[in-house]
C-alpha cells in the first residue's frame, strides 16, 4: 500500500493540475452559469438545469489521460512497476473522487438551501442521476468521477502501447459497437423496452451499474498495462 501511495504522491508533483484545475475549472463554469441566469428574469419559473457539473467530471477523464501517456515513462524510469504504477494511480482517482463528492454534497445542499443560489439555478443537482439524499449523492458523484478518470487512464494507455493509430482504432471499435447496438435496438424495436429499463432503475440501481463498469474498464486497463513498452 506504501507503494500505491508513493505512486499517488508522484503524481502529486503536478500540484496544479490535481489540486487546482479541477475546482477552478468547476468555479469558473459556475460563475459562467450564474452570470447568464442573472441576466434572465426569475419571475415564478422553475429551477433550470444548467449542466456545468459536467466539466468536473469532463477534466477528472482528461487528469486520467493524463496521468498515463504524460507521467508513465519516467514513473517506469523510476523503477516503478507497471502494475503498481497502475494501482496507485488508481489509488489517486478514488481520493479525487472522494473530494469531488464531497465538493457536489455539499454543493447541492447550499444549493437546496438557497432556492438555487437566489437564481434558481440547478448547478449541483442533476435530475435523476444527482437528486436523492446525500450519501447517494456523494456516492454517484464518487462513482462518476472514477469511471471517467480510469476511462481516460485507459485511452493514455491504448496511446502509450499503441500511438495515435492505436488510439483512433480504439475510439472507432467502441464506435462502432454502439452502432452495432444501435442498429440492433432499431432492427429488434427495442428502444422502448431500453427507455422502460432506465426509466424504472433507481438512482442507486444506476449507480450500482456504473460501478461494475468502472470495475470493466480497470480490468480493461489493467491487462493493456501489463504487455505495455515505453
Amino acid at each position: 500500500m506504501t507503494t500505491y501511495l508513493n505512486v499517488a504522491r508522484y503524481h502529486l508533483v503536478q500540484r496544479v493540475d490535481y489540486l487546482v484545475l479541477p475546482w477552478a475549472i468547476l468555479v469558473l463554469v459556475f460563475g459562467a452559469d450564474a452570470a447568464i441566469l442573472a441576466l434572465l428574469p426569475t419571475g415564478h419559473r422553475a429551477n433550470l438545469y444548467v449542466g456545468g457539473l459536467g466539466a468536473l467530471f469532463i477534466v477528472g477523464f482528461v487528469l486520467g489521460l493524463l496521468s498515463v501517456a504524460r507521467s508513465l515513462p519516467f514513473g517506469l524510469a523510476l523503477g516503478i512497476s507497471r502494475r503498481s504504477y497502475y494501482l496507485g494511480t488508481a489509488v489517486l482517482a478514488v481520493a479525487l473522487a472522494a473530494v469531488a463528492g464531497v465538493v457536489v454534497t455539499v454543493g447541492q445542499a447550499l444549493e437546496r438551501a438557497t432556492g438555487g443560489w437566489g437564481l434558481r439555478m440547478e448547478f449541483f443537482r442533476v435530475p435523476y442521476i444527482l437528486d436523492g439524499p446525500w450519501y447517494l449523492t456523494w456516492l454517484t458523484a464518487f462513482v462518476v468521477f472514477t469511471l471517467l478518470f480510469v476511462y481516460g487512464m485507459w485511452f493514455g494507455l491504448v496511446y502509450r502501447r499503441w500511438n495515435l493509430v492505436g488510439l483512433v482504432a480504439f475510439i472507432a471499435a467502441q464506435i462502432t459497437v454502439m452502432l452495432v447496438g444501435a442498429a440492433a435496438a432499431t432492427w429488434a424495436h427495442g428502444w422502448q423496452d431500453i427507455g422502460h429499463f432506465f426509466t424504472a432503475l433507481s438512482a442507486a440501481g444506476l449507480t450500482g451499474l456504473l460501478a461494475a463498469l468502472t470495475a470493466v474498464l480497470l480490468a480493461g486497463g489493467f491487462t493493456t498495462m501489463r504487455r505495455l513498452t515505453v
